[in-house]
Formats: C-alpha cells, structure tokens, sequence
C-alpha cells in the first residue's frame, strides 16, 4: 500500500476541542452559528440569507459551497426570499471566482438527498468548483490522488479578500 504524507490533517484535527465538535450535528449549521470561528471554520461570506464557506476537502483550489442559513434539505422548503438570495449569491460567487482565479470554467450543481449523492442531505449547499483546462491529470486515476495546487489558507485570504471587495461594489 503507498502512503500519501499530509501532516497538515494533524493540524486540522488538533483544531477541534471536544466540546466544540458537533454542537447542532451539522458543521454548515455550525459554521452558521460560530460566525467567531469563521476562519477556522473557512467562511469566506457571509449574507442575509445565506453563507460561503470553502470545502475543506477541494477537488480544486477555489471549490467552495454557497449554504442557505437555515437548515434544511429540500429546495421547495426555502422561502422565496431565502432561495432568491441562495441564487444571488451564488452569482456573486461565480464573479470573484472568476476574478480572483480565472478559471476557464465553473462547476455548479447540488444535490438533494442521500440518492442523489449529497454528503449532507439534511442541509443542502451549492457547490461552485472552478476548473481549468488541462486540471484532470493521471494521479486521480493512477493513484487515487488529488493533487490541490494552493494551500487551504491562501485560498481562505484569496477569497476572503474578493469576497469583501464584491460586497463593498454591491452597496455602491
């Protein structure tokens, strides 16, 4: 079996007391609630609605996920309100994707319910996933490796940065 060194896991595991692990037994929910820990919990966003957090496990640097505030699984239980802004926003992170990677393309989906493939079902999120051309290599199908480019914390202060200056543009 070939072993693959991330010492950073040792790092990240630390980062979690006991007490502060699965508060709600949802970490969007958590994330939610702990606006405090945002950089430890990797919120680049925040919104009336809804927030921006990035993934911690990335199938590319940028990969982040756009979550309604309130928690639930189906997009028919949003209000109005709540699933225009889910949407807005997702719209304002394809911009600073775009402007702080520019990437040649953008994944964007969801995925409602356990059979669908949602990782959490009982909140759902969107996945925006910048891509390039030439990002799909040998290693994940030799070796079952992905290989991220950027360090989750400059990705944090990438988006972070874009984030605010998209927020400054809209009260203007």
């Amino acid at each position: 079996m070939e072993h693959l060194w991330s010492p950073w896991r040792s790092q990240y595991i630390e980062t979690f007391s006991d007490e502060s692990r699965n508060k709600s037994d949802c970490f969007l929910c958590d994330a939610f609630l702990q606006p405090q820990h945002d950089a430890r919990l990797l919120v680049v966003a925040r919104r009336e609605y809804c927030f921006v957090i990035m993934n911690r496990f990335p199938y590319n640097s940028g990969h982040i996920m756009v979550v309604p505030n309130r928690h639930t699984g189906e997009l028919r239980l949003l209000s109005d309100d709540e699933l225009l802004h889910l949407f807005r926003t997702v719209r304002e992170a394809e911009d600073v994707l775009h402007k702080v990677f520019k990437p040649h393309g953008i994944n964007v989906g969801l995925n409602l319910g356990s059979a669908a493939g949602a990782g959490v079902p009982q909140h759902l999120h969107v996945h925006l996933v910048p891509r390039w051309n030439g990002d799909v290599n040998f290693m994940p199908v030799l070796a079952d490796v992905k290989v991220v480019s950027e360090r989750l914390e400059d990705t944090y202060t990438k988006l972070t940065q874009g984030f605010a200056a998209s927020a400054l543009a809209m009260s203007a």
